[in-house]
């Protein structure tokens, strides 16, 4: 399994990479937020340990929870429990403030991982309508005969759910839920609004006039099967 460390510090770096390995994990290393974000579809992770600057670090998580929904741990100074609240409705799954203990913060990124198991994607089957084709195991994405594209986590999250609820619309605060898995907030509209043009991008013969996925004014998106091929290879 690997982890991303972001982390701008050097002598910070070099402890939570040691931490990182001693729990069990291959390491790839980003000193900014910004550049993890841009290389994420390159070097997925299954866990990101973030070292945040005292400087919105809320925005800071909001910004990794645009890209993914692995486990996020973060680093911050100390804090009051307002702002550590936040953090957590932000998508934090662990807030730990400095200084830490290396030896206690290995065991937490073990429990990390332990309780965010879930069903691997490899068990899930593939799906396929209307001459698209997603596959849980590698996120690769096909429409017809043409070349087959990678998606991001999130990306394939959002198609998944949107092909196994095809035909029904989903409100905006249920994509966020299942995608991100934390509750709707007035900033998640727009999130949801640039993955959704982001996914249209990659599986929409021509994205400014959608064929699969629709947006219902008000409501929330829908993926439309033609009626012709809906039937022909639901989960396979």
């Amino acid at each position: 399994m690997y982890a991303l460390l972001v982390a701008p510090d050097g002598d910070e770096a070099a402890v939570l990479s040691l931490v990182l390995q001693r729990s069990g994990l291959a390491v790839t290393s980003a000193r900014s937020i910004e550049r993890a974000v841009q290389t994420w579809s390159e070097r997925p992770a299954d866990l990101v340990l973030a070292a945040l600057a005292a400087d919105d670090p809320v925005a800071q998580v909001n910004r990794i929870r645009s890209e993914t929904v692995v486990p996020l741990a973060i680093v911050v100074d100390p804090l009051q429990e307002e702002l550590h609240y936040a953090l957590l409705e932000a998508g934090a799954d662990m807030v730990i403030q400095r200084p830490f203990s290396a030896r206690l913060l290995v065991a937490q990124m073990r429990s990390l991982l332990r309780r965010s198991g879930g069903v691997p994607l490899i068990a899930l089957p593939t799906l396929s309508l209307s001459g698209l084709t997603v596959d849980p195991a590698t996120h690769m994405v096909s429409l017809d005969n043409q070349p087959s594209r990678r998606l991001t986590h999130l990306e394939f999250r959002l198609l998944y759910t949107l092909m196994m609820h095809r035909g029904q619309v989903l409100t905006t605060d249920i994509i966020v839920q299942r995608v991100w898995g934390y509750a709707d907030d007035a900033g998640s509209r727009e999130l949801v609004r640039g993955l959704v043009s982001r996914l249209r991008g990659k599986v929409e013969p021509d994205p400014r006039q959608p064929r699969y996925i629709r947006t219902v004014p008000g409501v929330g998106y829908v993926f439309e099967a033609d009626e012709a091929t809906a039937g022909d290879s639901t989960p396979r």
